[in-house]
């Protein structure tokens, strides 16, 4: 066990610099429990402060950068300087207990309800709807207002660095607005942002470059800046494996401080390619060679199972569901009582869990999400 202990909580160092004390990392989860006002519910500071004890690092639930873009209700926000003392109590609650403290950022798109977002009118790459029940077509994104998306995501930045976080995660994952970007089905434009897979690259790399000249112009040489990517996309035409790691190749180089993939399953292979039984992780860690620390995720269970997946060559593991269920999952690891880790989630423990209720009532009327005791 003290041989375990030692592999997940050694120190890493991040790209800029910054050293998160052990490998483990709170997974971004939405928690659908902010304010009306788009501030930081009390709630959701407690939910954090739970989890942030003893873990290397806390990346939040994704706040939007601009109105247009939010992705779900009860979601707080980022896109005005308003937020800035809500934000601050979100970086205090985590780094209080002594982690890293990361928020990140995104724009819903086409993936947003039309109910929250002004004049229910839904933006994206191109007039193309999602391929889900219900969709609406989105309307394409003027040249203005791309430009304006960018300098939302840098505005944002500049408030997290105001608010006392230690970094940002740019969101270009799980569909939403960067992703459908560098998506040829959502992204069928002509111009300089689509076409061909290196023109489908330009806005997520535009995002960077802005983040990174904030971070600089505000002194933080030692601010992270992440990047969070999904793998593929099982739409046709869609996101393959191949032009994903194309992208990797260029973002492994653009001087970030970490890149973080989306996976439900740590192991899982690719989803377009079912002969292809080579897990996607095996293939992304040899893309990424060593040139920029890299976090994997998903159904990562136990201390054992956290072991294994570092030695497939990635930095950093991150837990989701599990620190919901569990928000001592590190401190237990650390006393070395891995026997007494939850590996199901009780409802009627979510007061001593510090589980927002909406979260729970989430939870509980997704069937198969959480492994639910009665």
């Amino acid at each position: 066990m003290k041989q375990l202990n030692e592999k997940l909580l050694k120190p890493v160092t991040l790209g800029n610099g910054k050293i998160a004390k052990n490998t483990l990392v709170m997974a971004p989860m939405t928690t659908f429990s902010g304010n009306e006002d788009g501030t930081v519910s009390e709630a959701e500071l407690n939910y954090y402060k739970a989890r942030s004890k003893d873990i290397g690092m806390v990346i939040t639930a994704t706040t939007y950068v601009r109105e247009t873009g939010k992705g779900f209700n009860a979601q707080f926000a980022g896109y005005s300087d308003k937020f800035v003392p809500s934000l601050s109590n979100l970086a205090s609650a985590i780094k209080g207990e002594g982690a890293l403290a990361v928020l990140q950022m995104f724009h819903g798109g086409r993936m947003a309800p039309p109910t929250e977002v002004p004049n229910g009118e839904t933006l994206s790459a191109s007039a193309i709807a999602p391929l889900r029940e219900g969709a609406v077509t989105p309307r394409a994104m003027t040249e203005e207002e791309i430009h304006d998306l960018i300098a939302g995501f840098g505005e944002t930045t500049r408030r997290a660095i105001d608010a006392g976080f230690d970094g940002v995660e740019i969101h270009g994952a799980n569909t939403y607005l960067l992703q459908q970007f560098f998506s040829p089905h959502s992204n069928r434009r002509e111009d300089k942002w689509g076409g061909s897979l290196e023109k489908r690259m330009t806005l997520p790399l535009s995002v960077i470059d802005e983040v990174k000249r904030i971070a600089k112009e505000q002194g933080r040489e030692d601010f992270i800046i992440g990047y969070r990517f999904s793998p593929e996309e099982l739409e046709n035409p869609g996101i393959t494996l191949d032009e994903t790691l194309q992208f990797i190749d260029i973002l492994a180089d653009q001087g970030l401080g970490y890149l973080h993939i989306s996976t439900m399953n740590f192991w899982q292979s690719s989803s377009r390619n079912e002969e292809d039984k080579t897990p996607i992780i095996k293939r992304v860690v040899a893309k990424v060679n060593n040139r920029v620390p890299l976090i994997g995720v998903g159904s990562i269970h136990t201390p054992e199972e956290a072991v294994k997946a570092l030695e497939s060559g990635v930095n950093f593991v991150g837990l989701g569901r599990e620190l919901i269920m569990e928000p001592m999952w590190v401190s237990k690891v650390m006393a070395e009582k891995h026997h007494e880790i939850r590996t199901t989630l009780n409802p009627a423990d979510r007061e001593l869990l510090q589980i927002p209720q909406p979260l729970m009532n989430a939870i509980v009327n997704t069937p198969g999400w959480f492994p639910i005791v009665e």
